[in-house]
């Protein structure tokens, strides 16, 4: 193969003659320079305007993905956060509202009122028009909202301690406040104020009333309290006394026989003594006396209280 070279500095043009070998060999040299040449070009063309970001533009959007990663990690680990303090929130209202329902039942009970009206072992019965929607609501609305509930369980429960507080002192109060007749049987012979003394003839100051019945019939306490006196005393032949607190004491006298002793609690109905005419008594009777501050009142308004 003959290759002929011009140029100036060569003068007159020159032929070159190349073997089969060295042919091969300037192809190939030719070939693999244009292709790097080539490659090259396409590479710097396709860095510029093929996919239109570059090696540093790259290097920017992978370091930003690693950071919305990282956010995206935070968020997930506080909502999993949030529904941990939810679920455990949840279950100390739960356990709040249990508390309040048995609050409720004795509540309802103490006040004698009927178990359909408030019934805690069902749930309330409630109503109104379908309004539309406002949308889901967000978590924080969520904990707004629960936050709210919390405080409105807070004030019902304080409100429902003072009642049930309230409620108790009340039936505490009618079952120590002196009501009702002292005897189970008998009829009222004498009452408060002056009469004709049954052993002078002379008018005197009566101080009780008395009802008279059987020998034998039970005597009965009026109140809840605890037994200051149970036996002879001057006049009142055997004698019980029962100190009922708030100022309030009775006394029931005559008696055949006491049942109970000085020290011991009584409970409102508890028979007490058998009815007979021991110390100064014409016959079986109950002489019953109340006591206010000390001081003898007029039992009548108490026994008709219970009537």
């Amino acid at each position: 193969m003959n290759v002929v070279i011009f140029g100036k500095g060569f003068g007159r043009p020159r032929q070159v003659s190349l073997t089969g070998r060295a042919t091969a060999a300037v192809v190939t040299c030719f070939s693999v320079i244009l292709g790097a040449t080539a490659f090259g070009a396409g590479y710097w063309y396709s860095s510029l305007n093929g996919s239109g970001v570059s090696l540093e533009a790259a290097r920017t959007m992978s370091a930003q993905l690693d950071t919305q990663r990282v956010a995206i990690e935070s968020i997930r680990q506080q909502t999993e956060d949030h529904l941990d303090a939810l679920a455990i929130r949840i279950g100390q209202m739960n356990a709040r509202v249990i508390r309040l329902d048995a609050l409720g039942r004795r509540l309802t009970e103490m006040a004698d009122i009927s178990g359909e009206e408030f019934d805690f072992d069902a749930e309330p019965a409630i109503g109104g028009p379908e309004e539309p929607g406002t949308g889901s609501a967000a978590a924080p609305e969520v904990l707004a909202a629960m936050a709210n509930l919390g405080y409105h369980l807070d004030s019902r429960e304080a409100q429902l301690s003072v009642l049930e507080s309230v409620l108790m002192n009340r039936n505490l109060n009618e079952r120590v406040y002196p009501k009702g007749r002292p005897v189970k049987s008998g009829w009222m012979s004498s009452y408060y104020g002056r009469r004709t003394d049954p052993f002078t003839g002379k008018p005197a100051m009566h101080r009780g009333v008395d009802f008279a019945g059987k020998e034998g019939a039970e005597v009965v306490a009026v109140a809840d309290g605890v037994v200051t006196w149970s036996s002879k005393r001057y006049g009142y032949g055997q004698l019980v006394e029962i100190n009922h607190g708030n100022g309030y004491a009775t006394r029931y006298a005559h008696n055949a026989e006491n049942l109970v002793e000085v020290g011991e609690e009584v409970r409102k109905g508890q028979t007490v003594a058998l009815m007979g005419d021991t110390g100064r008594a014409t016959g079986p009777n109950l002489h019953f006396e109340v006591l206010h501050r000390g001081k003898r009142v007029n039992p009548v308004k108490f026994i008709q209280q219970a009537e």
